[in-house]
């Protein structure tokens, strides 16, 4: 029997509330919605160090960030593992193609693809005039190669005047067609006519967007600015330091300017509106093939986006909007399940190769912690009762426990814990951690931090207390 082709579709920066079939009330995304009610829908997916490197370590390695070693944002660090998702995907047979973002060092690394048709988005370690000729995004980066053969040798995606992590937004200044969202999908279709159909193929669809910048082509700034958008939650416990450091558009904080606060909503849901199209035009052009009903689809993305909530911006916090990511699995043909299913289940990026790796009848690696969402989906089996997550952050270093119905934080440095009920405070608006009739649950939270962490070589704990104040560092190795 044929092994099904496998299409993996993943974003940056796409907070898992951020879906129509997540009941947004803004956002439209048909296209993912369709792959959701052809398939499940795992509504408590997480990504536990939420940010693009450690992210993309726990989807190509399968490991925790124990494991994996990555604990925070570093660059320039050698990718180096034993067994990555898309080597093993080759060994059992597969023709394996990257298009888009891999975030992974050096930037031409290709992680076990065959072939990797590489955009990265804006990277400013590999912009330095100190980058090697073959190693700076001008030449190693294929999208911005083809655009500067296309506009002219000084184009470029910050022609907008926008900075890459910034909340500042406005659309796409050239022809749509020539936006990275496009080119992602473009390849990824010429892909599928010239992939050897001698074999099934994994393609790792990777976008750049919904990341700043907001880009998105006018249209889509066009469907958002005429509704009136639902504000970011505010708990009782966020700060007043957002008035002033607000005004930094490539900081912490969301802009206390409730126009500017409108017009990123409308830059980041306008280009989650874009990919979903684009999305679209691939699945399309997937059925146009005769392959899509023989193809194996998971999406989902490497960590969320504050946006405005509880006046932050950006990720790497341990809050619903930076670290719950979506995750929707639309099997092949044959693949037995009750379509449209929500799983409630803890589930994380470490998850997704197992997955694939049982999809394909491939041996999964005993260096892999994740588990298989097959055995969630055909048999009910629970993923985990709890997950922990981590990001080093400076003074904002955290850690966090998460479960289908609680979380605890733990500011590594300051030593101040916060604890939500999510089942009755799903947005985290108020912190309960000095209320008594919590005391059991936060409790039974902090010791599984506690264990999680004891042995780890920061000396965050000694088995009975977490230690505030000590050294960290963004790597374990």
């Amino acid at each position: 029997m044929k092994k099904p082709n496998i299409l993996l579709i993943m974003t940056d920066q796409l907070r898992g509330d951020c879906l129509g079939i997540n009941n947004h009330p803004d956002v439209k995304t048909p296209n993912i919605d369709t792959l959701a009610v052809n398939g499940v829908n795992f509504e408590n997916a997480y990504s536990a160090c939420p940010t693009c490197i450690p992210a993309r370590a726990a989807l190509f390695t399968g490991m925790s960030q124990r494991n994996h070693g990555r604990v925070g944002y570093c660059d320039g660090i050698t990718w180096d593992y034993p067994h990555m998702l898309a080597g093993e995907l080759a060994n059992a047979g597969y023709y394996t193609q990257a298009v888009g973002k891999m975030h992974v060092h050096p930037l031409r690394n290709n992680c076990g693809f065959h072939s990797v048709e590489l955009h990265d988005g804006y990277l400013h370690y590999y912009r330095r005039s100190a980058t090697p000729y073959y190693e700076h995004q001008n030449i190693a980066d294929d999208y911005f190669y083809w655009l500067k053969n296309k506009k002219g040798i000084s184009a470029d995606i910050t022609d907008t005047g926008l900075e890459c992590n910034s909340w500042v937004s406005r659309p796409w200044i050239y022809e749509e067609e020539l936006h990275p969202t496009n080119w992602v999908v473009s390849r990824s279709i010429d892909f599928l006519r010239r992939r050897d159909r001698s074999k099934p193929f994994f393609l790792f669809a990777s976008f750049v967007r919904p990341h700043s910048p907001f880009d998105a082509p006018q249209h889509y700034f066009d469907l958002y600015n005429r509704i009136n958008l639902t504000p970011p939650p505010v708990g009782d416990w966020a700060d007043s330091t957002y008035e002033t450091q607000g005004k930094n558009y490539n900081g912490l904080y969301m802009s206390p300017d409730p126009e500017l606060l409108r017009q990123a909503q409308v830059g980041y849901y306008a280009c989650i509106t874009h990919t979903d199209h684009q999305i679209g035009r691939l699945i399309q052009a997937l059925t146009d093939d005769g392959e899509l009903n023989d193809t194996f689809i998971i999406f989902t993305s490497d960590h969320g986006e504050l946006l405005g909530d509880h006046h932050l911006f950006r990720k790497s916090l341990p809050y619903e909007g930076s670290a719950r990511i979506p995750l929707i699995i639309q099997p092949h043909r044959g693949f037995e399940l009750r379509r449209g299913t929500t799983f409630t289940d803890i589930a994380e990026l470490r998850d997704i190769m197992p997955t694939l790796l049982d999809t394909a009848d491939a041996e999964i690696p005993q260096t892999v912690d994740g588990v298989s969402l097959l055995n969630v989906i055909k048999n009910n089996a629970k993923t985990r009762e709890y997950l922990h997550g981590e990001h080093i952050y400076g003074n904002r270093s955290n850690h966090y426990i998460v479960t289908e119905t609680d979380k605890y934080i733990w500011f590594s440095q300051t030593g101040q814990e916060q604890y939500f009920d999510l089942e009755s405070d799903p947005k985290e608006l108020i912190t309960k951690i000095n209320d008594n009739n919590y005391t059991e649950k936060i409790n039974r939270l902090r010791n599984l931090l506690i264990h999680e962490l004891t042995g780890r070589p920061e000396g965050y704990s000694d088995g009975e207390r977490l230690i505030s104040g000590m050294n960290f560092k963004a790597t374990l190795f």
